[in-house]
Protein backbone atom coordinates (compact mmCIF):
# COMPACT_ATOMS: atom_id res chain seq x y z
CA UNK A 1 0.00 0.00 0.00
CA UNK A 2 1.27 3.49 -0.93
CA UNK A 3 1.98 6.19 1.49
CA UNK A 4 0.16 9.07 1.37
CA UNK A 5 1.88 11.96 -0.09
CA UNK A 6 0.69 15.29 -1.93
CA UNK A 7 0.90 15.14 -5.52
CA UNK A 8 4.19 17.02 -6.65
CA UNK A 9 1.97 19.02 -9.22
CA UNK A 10 -0.51 19.70 -6.59
CA UNK A 11 -0.59 23.65 -5.85
CA UNK A 12 -0.18 25.27 -2.51
CA UNK A 13 -2.16 27.39 -0.79
CA UNK A 14 -0.38 30.60 0.83
CA UNK A 15 -0.63 30.14 4.17
CA UNK A 16 -2.95 32.36 6.16
CA UNK A 17 -3.72 30.59 9.16
CA UNK A 18 -1.31 28.97 11.84
CA UNK A 19 -2.36 27.00 14.11
CA UNK A 20 -1.26 25.88 17.68
CA UNK A 21 -2.08 22.23 18.00
CA UNK A 22 -1.51 18.93 15.82
CA UNK A 23 -4.34 16.77 18.28
CA UNK A 24 -7.46 15.19 16.73
CA UNK A 25 -9.69 18.07 17.33
CA UNK A 26 -8.05 20.60 15.88
CA UNK A 27 -7.85 18.20 13.04
CA UNK A 28 -11.36 16.98 12.52
CA UNK A 29 -13.02 20.43 13.29
CA UNK A 30 -10.74 23.61 12.30
CA UNK A 31 -9.17 22.11 9.60
CA UNK A 32 -12.18 20.04 8.60
CA UNK A 33 -13.58 23.71 8.46
CA UNK A 34 -11.20 25.73 6.94
CA UNK A 35 -10.84 22.96 4.01
CA UNK A 36 -14.73 23.65 3.42
CA UNK A 37 -14.37 27.43 3.15
CA UNK A 38 -11.21 26.26 0.03
CA UNK A 39 -13.52 23.87 -1.68
CA UNK A 40 -16.88 26.05 -1.36
CA UNK A 41 -16.03 29.56 -0.95
CA UNK A 42 -12.69 30.26 -2.58
CA UNK A 43 -10.54 30.87 0.54
CA UNK A 44 -7.53 29.60 -0.70
CA UNK A 45 -5.61 29.05 2.75
CA UNK A 46 -3.30 26.95 3.67
CA UNK A 47 -2.57 26.29 7.46
CA UNK A 48 0.71 26.13 9.36
CA UNK A 49 0.96 23.75 12.11
CA UNK A 50 2.78 24.68 15.19
CA UNK A 51 3.68 21.94 18.19
CA UNK A 52 2.57 23.53 21.18
CA UNK A 53 4.63 21.38 23.54
CA UNK A 54 7.83 19.51 23.43
CA UNK A 55 6.89 16.09 22.90
CA UNK A 56 4.22 15.68 19.95
CA UNK A 57 3.30 14.77 16.50
CA UNK A 58 4.15 17.44 13.48
CA UNK A 59 6.89 15.15 12.68
CA UNK A 60 4.00 12.95 11.75
CA UNK A 61 1.86 15.23 9.66
CA UNK A 62 5.12 16.31 7.65
CA UNK A 63 5.61 12.44 6.97
CA UNK A 64 2.36 12.59 5.23
CA UNK A 65 2.82 16.14 3.40
CA UNK A 66 0.08 17.45 6.02
CA UNK A 67 -2.35 14.78 4.82
CA UNK A 68 -4.77 12.58 6.61
CA UNK A 69 -8.67 10.93 6.32
CA UNK A 70 -11.34 12.03 8.01
CA UNK A 71 -14.17 9.66 8.71
CA UNK A 72 -17.16 11.69 9.90
CA UNK A 73 -20.03 9.14 10.97
CA UNK A 74 -23.52 9.63 13.01
CA UNK A 75 -26.71 10.42 12.63
CA UNK A 76 -28.59 13.45 11.91
CA UNK A 77 -32.79 13.71 11.69
CA UNK A 78 -33.04 10.31 11.54
CA UNK A 79 -30.28 9.62 8.26
CA UNK A 80 -26.81 7.93 9.14
CA UNK A 81 -24.13 9.85 7.81
CA UNK A 82 -21.21 7.85 6.73
CA UNK A 83 -18.89 10.14 5.28
CA UNK A 84 -14.85 10.25 3.79
CA UNK A 85 -12.48 13.29 3.94
CA UNK A 86 -9.04 13.97 2.84
CA UNK A 87 -8.20 16.59 4.54
CA UNK A 88 -5.33 18.97 2.74
CA UNK A 89 -4.65 22.36 3.82
CA UNK A 90 -2.05 21.62 6.40
CA UNK A 91 0.81 22.56 4.15
CA UNK A 92 3.93 22.35 7.05
CA UNK A 93 4.53 21.39 10.68
CA UNK A 94 6.63 22.91 12.67
CA UNK A 95 8.10 22.10 16.35
CA UNK A 96 9.63 25.01 17.56
CA UNK A 97 11.63 22.85 19.99
CA UNK A 98 13.36 21.97 17.23
CA UNK A 99 13.71 24.76 14.47
CA UNK A 100 12.73 27.90 16.65
CA UNK A 101 13.75 30.16 13.49
CA UNK A 102 11.19 28.38 11.34
CA UNK A 103 8.48 29.23 13.83
CA UNK A 104 9.56 33.18 13.81
CA UNK A 105 9.86 33.03 10.25
CA UNK A 106 5.47 31.98 9.88
CA UNK A 107 5.45 36.23 11.33
CA UNK A 108 6.62 37.26 7.99
CA UNK A 109 4.00 34.92 6.05
CA UNK A 110 2.78 38.48 3.94
CA UNK A 111 -1.23 37.16 3.60
CA UNK A 112 -1.33 35.45 6.93
CA UNK A 113 -4.58 36.90 8.72
CA UNK A 114 -5.57 34.31 11.68
CA UNK A 115 -4.22 32.67 14.72
CA UNK A 116 -6.23 29.34 15.46
CA UNK A 117 -5.71 27.26 18.90
CA UNK A 118 -6.56 24.38 20.75
CA UNK A 119 -4.11 23.47 23.70
CA UNK A 120 -5.97 22.29 26.07
CA UNK A 121 -7.72 23.87 28.94
CA UNK A 122 -4.37 24.20 30.83
CA UNK A 123 -2.79 25.54 27.38
CA UNK A 124 -4.01 29.79 28.68
CA UNK A 125 -1.90 30.35 31.55
CA UNK A 126 0.45 32.96 32.49
CA UNK A 127 4.21 31.79 33.78
CA UNK A 128 5.27 34.48 35.58
CA UNK A 129 9.33 33.38 35.17
CA UNK A 130 8.79 33.28 31.25
CA UNK A 131 11.71 35.17 29.47
CA UNK A 132 11.49 36.75 25.91
CA UNK A 133 14.91 34.83 24.22
CA UNK A 134 13.59 31.72 25.31
CA UNK A 135 13.75 29.13 22.45
CA UNK A 136 10.88 29.13 22.44
CA UNK A 137 8.77 30.21 25.87
CA UNK A 138 7.21 27.73 27.54
CA UNK A 139 3.42 28.57 27.73
CA UNK A 140 1.43 28.70 24.56
CA UNK A 141 0.68 32.97 25.55
CA UNK A 142 4.27 33.49 26.15
CA UNK A 143 4.68 31.73 22.54
CA UNK A 144 2.38 33.84 20.91
CA UNK A 145 3.44 36.80 21.69
CA UNK A 146 7.14 36.47 20.89
CA UNK A 147 5.17 35.77 17.50
CA UNK A 148 3.15 38.62 17.41
CA UNK A 149 6.60 40.47 18.40
CA UNK A 150 8.54 39.11 15.42
CA UNK A 151 5.62 40.30 13.24
CA UNK A 152 5.08 43.99 14.73
CA UNK A 153 9.11 44.43 14.05
CA UNK A 154 9.21 42.68 10.39
CA UNK A 155 6.34 44.98 9.16
CA UNK A 156 7.37 47.57 11.01
CA UNK A 157 3.72 47.93 13.10
CA UNK A 158 1.56 47.91 9.68
CA UNK A 159 -2.11 48.17 10.58
CA UNK A 160 -3.16 45.53 8.27
CA UNK A 161 -0.79 42.71 9.58
CA UNK A 162 -2.81 42.21 12.30
CA UNK A 163 -4.12 39.01 13.35
CA UNK A 164 -7.40 37.84 13.97
CA UNK A 165 -6.88 35.27 17.13
CA UNK A 166 -9.34 32.19 17.30
CA UNK A 167 -8.87 30.11 19.97
CA UNK A 168 -10.63 26.97 20.64
CA UNK A 169 -9.36 26.12 24.13
CA UNK A 170 -12.71 24.97 26.62
CA UNK A 171 -12.61 27.20 29.33
CA UNK A 172 -15.36 30.55 29.03
CA UNK A 173 -13.89 33.80 27.93
CA UNK A 174 -10.87 32.10 26.01
CA UNK A 175 -9.94 34.76 23.94
CA UNK A 176 -9.93 37.53 26.97
CA UNK A 177 -7.73 35.52 29.20
CA UNK A 178 -5.17 35.07 25.94
CA UNK A 179 -5.15 38.72 25.01
CA UNK A 180 -5.00 39.76 29.09
CA UNK A 181 -1.90 37.29 29.47
CA UNK A 182 -0.53 38.31 26.20
CA UNK A 183 -0.48 42.18 27.16
CA UNK A 184 0.82 40.94 30.61
CA UNK A 185 4.01 39.44 28.62
CA UNK A 186 4.33 42.37 26.66
CA UNK A 187 4.89 44.58 29.54
CA UNK A 188 7.18 41.60 31.48
CA UNK A 189 9.85 41.82 28.70
CA UNK A 190 9.01 45.67 28.10
CA UNK A 191 8.09 45.67 24.31
CA UNK A 192 6.90 49.42 24.63
CA UNK A 193 3.38 51.44 24.70
CA UNK A 194 3.40 51.43 20.73
CA UNK A 195 3.42 47.56 20.26
CA UNK A 196 0.94 47.16 23.02
CA UNK A 197 -1.05 49.67 21.24
CA UNK A 198 -0.65 47.69 17.70
CA UNK A 199 -2.09 44.63 19.92
CA UNK A 200 -4.98 46.36 21.29
CA UNK A 201 -6.04 48.25 17.91
CA UNK A 202 -5.00 45.74 15.05
CA UNK A 203 -5.15 42.40 16.16
CA UNK A 204 -8.90 41.14 17.11
CA UNK A 205 -9.56 38.10 19.80
CA UNK A 206 -12.26 36.22 19.28
CA UNK A 207 -13.94 33.94 22.50
CA UNK A 208 -15.22 30.68 21.18
CA UNK A 209 -17.29 27.75 21.46
CA UNK A 210 -16.50 24.54 19.92
CA UNK A 211 -19.09 21.64 19.64
CA UNK A 212 -18.19 18.36 18.18
CA UNK A 213 -17.66 14.58 19.56
CA UNK A 214 -14.00 13.40 18.09
CA UNK A 215 -13.21 10.25 19.41
CA UNK A 216 -9.88 10.66 17.46
CA UNK A 217 -7.36 7.39 15.66
CA UNK A 218 -9.74 4.27 16.03
CA UNK A 219 -7.13 1.92 17.23
CA UNK A 220 -9.35 -0.56 18.08
CA UNK A 221 -11.30 -0.75 15.03
CA UNK A 222 -8.25 0.04 12.42
CA UNK A 223 -8.84 -2.68 10.11
CA UNK A 224 -11.71 -1.93 9.15
CA UNK A 225 -10.67 1.91 8.43
CA UNK A 226 -7.86 1.01 6.72
CA UNK A 227 -9.92 -1.15 4.57
CA UNK A 228 -11.66 1.65 3.22
CA UNK A 229 -8.60 3.42 1.94
CA UNK A 230 -5.83 3.07 -1.08
CA UNK A 231 -2.79 4.24 0.58
CA UNK A 232 -1.64 4.20 4.31
CA UNK A 233 -2.51 6.64 6.75
CA UNK A 234 -1.11 6.94 10.31
CA UNK A 235 -3.30 9.99 11.46
CA UNK A 236 -6.86 8.69 10.84
CA UNK A 237 -9.32 10.24 12.18
CA UNK A 238 -12.72 9.90 13.32
CA UNK A 239 -15.37 12.55 13.88
CA UNK A 240 -19.31 12.59 14.83
CA UNK A 241 -20.97 14.74 11.93
CA UNK A 242 -22.66 17.20 13.96
CA UNK A 243 -20.26 20.14 14.06
CA UNK A 244 -21.36 23.79 15.85
CA UNK A 245 -18.80 26.70 16.12
CA UNK A 246 -20.30 29.76 18.27
CA UNK A 247 -17.70 32.67 17.86
CA UNK A 248 -17.89 36.50 18.96
CA UNK A 249 -17.40 38.82 16.31
CA UNK A 250 -18.43 42.27 16.03
CA UNK A 251 -18.43 41.83 11.71
CA UNK A 252 -14.51 41.37 11.29
CA UNK A 253 -15.30 37.57 10.89
CA UNK A 254 -18.04 37.37 9.01
CA UNK A 255 -17.19 39.29 6.47
CA UNK A 256 -13.92 37.48 5.77
CA UNK A 257 -15.03 33.97 6.44
CA UNK A 258 -17.91 32.93 4.28
CA UNK A 259 -19.08 29.72 6.09
CA UNK A 260 -22.38 30.25 5.01
CA UNK A 261 -21.43 29.03 1.94
CA UNK A 262 -20.43 25.78 3.78
CA UNK A 263 -22.27 22.99 5.22
CA UNK A 264 -20.59 23.42 8.52
CA UNK A 265 -22.68 25.37 11.18
CA UNK A 266 -20.72 28.23 12.29
CA UNK A 267 -22.22 31.22 13.80
CA UNK A 268 -21.13 34.92 14.47
CA UNK A 269 -23.00 36.46 17.61
CA UNK A 270 -22.11 39.45 19.76
CA UNK A 271 -21.93 36.95 23.21
CA UNK A 272 -21.44 33.29 23.10
CA UNK A 273 -22.59 33.23 26.50
CA UNK A 274 -26.13 32.26 25.36
CA UNK A 275 -25.07 29.37 23.73
CA UNK A 276 -22.45 28.42 26.55
CA UNK A 277 -25.23 28.24 29.10
CA UNK A 278 -26.66 26.08 26.45
CA UNK A 279 -24.52 23.62 25.91
CA UNK A 280 -23.54 22.74 29.02
CA UNK A 281 -26.43 22.66 30.74
CA UNK A 282 -27.81 20.41 28.05
CA UNK A 283 -25.66 18.52 26.87
CA UNK A 284 -22.72 18.37 29.43
CA UNK A 285 -25.81 18.51 31.51
CA UNK A 286 -27.36 15.58 30.12
CA UNK A 287 -24.31 13.73 30.37
CA UNK A 288 -23.41 14.12 34.28
CA UNK A 289 -26.94 13.75 35.77
CA UNK A 290 -27.28 10.97 33.29
CA UNK A 291 -23.99 8.51 34.59
CA UNK A 292 -25.11 7.83 38.44
CA UNK A 293 -28.97 7.00 37.60
CA UNK A 294 -27.58 4.60 34.44
CA UNK A 295 -24.50 3.35 36.03
CA UNK A 296 -26.87 1.64 39.23
CA UNK A 297 -29.11 0.80 36.63
CA UNK A 298 -26.91 -1.21 34.71
CA UNK A 299 -25.95 0.73 31.37
CA UNK A 300 -22.56 0.90 30.94
CA UNK A 301 -22.67 3.14 27.99
CA UNK A 302 -24.03 6.28 26.47
CA UNK A 303 -25.44 4.45 23.52
CA UNK A 304 -26.64 1.55 26.15
CA UNK A 305 -28.43 4.14 28.07
CA UNK A 306 -30.13 5.79 24.90
CA UNK A 307 -31.78 2.74 23.80
CA UNK A 308 -33.13 1.72 26.79
CA UNK A 309 -36.58 2.30 27.43
CA UNK A 310 -36.17 3.67 31.24
CA UNK A 311 -33.06 5.16 31.30
CA UNK A 312 -33.66 7.34 27.46
CA UNK A 313 -37.29 8.17 29.21
CA UNK A 314 -35.28 9.63 32.15
CA UNK A 315 -33.28 11.57 30.02
CA UNK A 316 -35.86 13.07 28.10
CA UNK A 317 -37.92 13.92 30.50
CA UNK A 318 -35.63 15.71 32.31
CA UNK A 319 -34.85 18.16 29.54
CA UNK A 320 -37.89 18.54 28.05
CA UNK A 321 -39.88 19.28 31.67
CA UNK A 322 -36.96 20.55 33.61
CA UNK A 323 -33.73 21.84 32.08
CA UNK A 324 -35.06 23.89 29.08
CA UNK A 325 -37.29 25.69 31.48
CA UNK A 326 -34.19 27.13 33.16
CA UNK A 327 -32.40 28.39 30.18
CA UNK A 328 -32.84 31.60 29.05
CA UNK A 329 -33.14 31.35 25.50
CA UNK A 330 -35.92 31.01 22.68
CA UNK A 331 -37.90 27.45 23.32
CA UNK A 332 -37.71 26.22 19.94
CA UNK A 333 -34.35 26.88 19.85
CA UNK A 334 -33.54 24.76 22.52
CA UNK A 335 -35.93 22.11 21.68
CA UNK A 336 -34.23 22.06 18.46
CA UNK A 337 -30.82 21.70 19.79
CA UNK A 338 -32.05 19.11 22.57
CA UNK A 339 -33.28 17.35 19.53
CA UNK A 340 -29.82 16.98 17.78
CA UNK A 341 -28.01 15.88 21.27
CA UNK A 342 -30.50 13.18 21.63
CA UNK A 343 -29.13 12.09 18.12
CA UNK A 344 -25.65 12.40 19.01
CA UNK A 345 -25.91 10.48 21.74
CA UNK A 346 -27.22 7.44 19.76
CA UNK A 347 -24.73 7.42 17.43
CA UNK A 348 -23.83 3.90 17.60
CA UNK A 349 -20.32 4.73 15.63
CA UNK A 350 -19.43 6.31 18.71
CA UNK A 351 -18.91 4.25 22.56
CA UNK A 352 -18.90 6.78 24.95
CA UNK A 353 -18.09 4.66 28.70
CA UNK A 354 -20.31 6.25 31.35
CA UNK A 355 -17.05 5.43 33.48
CA UNK A 356 -14.99 7.86 31.43
CA UNK A 357 -17.91 10.63 31.43
CA UNK A 358 -17.98 9.89 35.87
CA UNK A 359 -14.79 11.21 36.16
CA UNK A 360 -14.54 14.71 38.80
CA UNK A 361 -18.75 14.10 38.64
CA UNK A 362 -19.10 16.51 42.06
CA UNK A 363 -17.17 19.57 40.38
CA UNK A 364 -19.17 18.19 36.47
CA UNK A 365 -22.23 18.47 38.48
CA UNK A 366 -21.72 21.79 40.28
CA UNK A 367 -20.99 23.64 37.11
CA UNK A 368 -23.08 21.87 34.60
CA UNK A 369 -26.55 20.60 36.61
CA UNK A 370 -26.55 22.48 39.75
CA UNK A 371 -27.40 25.97 37.88
CA UNK A 372 -30.82 24.42 36.51
CA UNK A 373 -31.76 22.31 39.79
CA UNK A 374 -31.24 26.28 41.66
CA UNK A 375 -32.89 28.01 38.61
CA UNK A 376 -35.88 25.92 38.90
CA UNK A 377 -36.51 26.24 42.12
CA UNK A 378 -36.26 30.02 42.12
CA UNK A 379 -38.62 30.12 38.98
CA UNK A 380 -41.24 27.26 39.93
CA UNK A 381 -41.44 27.63 43.44
CA UNK A 382 -40.52 23.59 43.80
CA UNK A 383 -37.73 20.82 43.99
CA UNK A 384 -37.17 19.46 40.30
CA UNK A 385 -38.06 15.78 40.43
CA UNK A 386 -35.43 14.41 37.84
CA UNK A 387 -32.49 16.56 38.72
CA UNK A 388 -33.47 15.95 42.69
CA UNK A 389 -33.13 11.87 41.45
CA UNK A 390 -30.43 12.40 39.95
CA UNK A 391 -28.71 14.19 42.76
CA UNK A 392 -29.03 11.19 44.95
CA UNK A 393 -28.16 8.55 42.79
CA UNK A 394 -24.39 10.45 42.38
CA UNK A 395 -24.23 10.79 45.88
CA UNK A 396 -25.43 7.20 46.55
CA UNK A 397 -22.53 6.46 43.39
CA UNK A 398 -20.15 7.87 45.72
CA UNK A 399 -20.36 5.50 48.03
CA UNK A 400 -18.14 3.26 45.78
CA UNK A 401 -19.88 -0.20 45.47
CA UNK A 402 -23.08 -1.27 44.48
CA UNK A 403 -24.60 -4.63 44.64
CA UNK A 404 -21.32 -6.10 45.33
CA UNK A 405 -19.95 -4.22 42.49
CA UNK A 406 -17.38 -1.75 42.45
CA UNK A 407 -18.54 1.71 41.10
CA UNK A 408 -15.94 3.63 38.93
CA UNK A 409 -15.52 7.02 41.25
CA UNK A 410 -13.01 8.92 39.92
CA UNK A 411 -12.24 11.89 41.73
CA UNK A 412 -9.51 13.67 43.92
CA UNK A 413 -8.44 12.23 47.39
CA UNK A 414 -9.64 15.33 49.20
CA UNK A 415 -13.29 14.21 47.56
CA UNK A 416 -13.07 10.11 47.64
CA UNK A 417 -11.69 10.25 51.20
CA UNK A 418 -15.09 12.59 51.90
CA UNK A 419 -17.50 10.06 50.85
CA UNK A 420 -15.60 7.46 52.02
CA UNK A 421 -16.00 8.88 55.80
CA UNK A 422 -19.35 10.32 55.54
CA UNK A 423 -20.80 6.83 54.19
CA UNK A 424 -18.69 5.02 56.76
CA UNK A 425 -21.36 6.31 59.13
CA UNK A 426 -24.08 4.19 58.05
CA UNK A 427 -26.71 6.67 58.32
CA UNK A 428 -28.26 8.39 55.50
CA UNK A 429 -29.60 11.31 56.41
CA UNK A 430 -26.08 12.11 58.05
CA UNK A 431 -24.14 11.42 55.17
CA UNK A 432 -26.61 13.32 52.72
CA UNK A 433 -26.27 16.42 55.21
CA UNK A 434 -22.78 16.28 55.46
CA UNK A 435 -22.58 16.36 51.31
CA UNK A 436 -24.66 18.85 51.15
CA UNK A 437 -23.49 21.19 53.84
CA UNK A 438 -19.96 20.89 51.83
CA UNK A 439 -19.69 24.47 50.70
CA UNK A 440 -16.75 23.72 48.84
CA UNK A 441 -18.55 21.02 46.45
CA UNK A 442 -21.10 23.13 45.52
CA UNK A 443 -20.69 27.20 46.32
CA UNK A 444 -22.92 27.14 48.70
CA UNK A 445 -24.69 25.06 51.38
CA UNK A 446 -27.81 23.13 49.87
CA UNK A 447 -29.01 21.77 52.99
CA UNK A 448 -30.43 25.30 53.67
CA UNK A 449 -32.98 24.36 50.85
CA UNK A 450 -36.37 23.21 52.31
CA UNK A 451 -37.02 19.68 51.84
CA UNK A 452 -33.81 18.55 49.67
CA UNK A 453 -32.04 16.70 52.28
CA UNK A 454 -35.12 14.90 53.41
CA UNK A 455 -36.23 13.91 49.39
CA UNK A 456 -32.50 12.92 48.94
CA UNK A 457 -32.46 10.38 51.57
CA UNK A 458 -36.07 8.85 51.04
CA UNK A 459 -34.90 8.64 47.24
CA UNK A 460 -31.40 6.51 48.57
CA UNK A 461 -33.19 4.43 51.35
CA UNK A 462 -35.69 3.51 48.24
CA UNK A 463 -32.41 2.46 46.06
CA UNK A 464 -31.26 0.30 48.30
CA UNK A 465 -34.07 -1.21 48.80
CA UNK A 466 -36.25 -1.31 45.26
CA UNK A 467 -33.75 -0.35 42.89
CA UNK A 468 -33.09 2.44 40.47
CA UNK A 469 -36.50 1.77 38.35
CA UNK A 470 -38.51 0.59 40.98
CA UNK A 471 -38.10 3.57 43.10
CA UNK A 472 -38.31 6.13 39.93
CA UNK A 473 -42.03 4.31 39.39
CA UNK A 474 -42.68 4.61 42.88
CA UNK A 475 -41.85 8.59 43.41
CA UNK A 476 -43.84 8.90 39.78
CA UNK A 477 -46.91 7.04 41.36
CA UNK A 478 -46.80 8.76 44.42
CA UNK A 479 -45.39 12.03 44.91
CA UNK A 480 -43.92 13.68 42.16
CA UNK A 481 -46.25 16.36 42.99
CA UNK A 482 -44.78 16.83 46.42
CA UNK A 483 -41.38 17.73 45.54
CA UNK A 484 -42.33 21.39 46.64
CA UNK A 485 -40.04 24.18 47.71
CA UNK A 486 -41.35 25.79 50.98
CA UNK A 487 -39.28 29.56 51.23
CA UNK A 488 -37.77 30.02 54.73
Amino acid sequence: MNKLTRDHNTQIPPIKIVQFGEGNFLRAFVDYAFQQLNEKADFNGGIAVVQPIENGMVHMLNDQDGLYTLFLRGIQNGQTIDEKHLICNIVKGINPYDDFQAYLDLAKEEELEYVISNTTEAGIAYIAREQMDAQPPQSFPAKLTRLLWERYEFFNGAADKGLKIIPCELINHNADQLKKFILQYSQDWNLGSEFISWIENHNSFHNTLVDRIVPGYPRNEIDFYNSQLDYEDQLIVVAESFFLWVIEDDGILKNSLAFDKTNCDVKFVKSIQPYRNRKVRILNGIHTSLVPVSYLYGNRTVTESMNDDFTSKFVESMVFDEIIDTIDMDRDELVEFTNQVMDRFKNPFIIHQLSSIALNSISKFKVRVLPSLLTYIEKCNRLPFYLCFSLAALIRFYKGDWNEESLPVQDDKLTVEFFQSKWELNNTKATVEAVLSNSDFWGQDLSKISDLSSKLVELIDSFDSIGIEETYKAQLETNKDEYLYQST
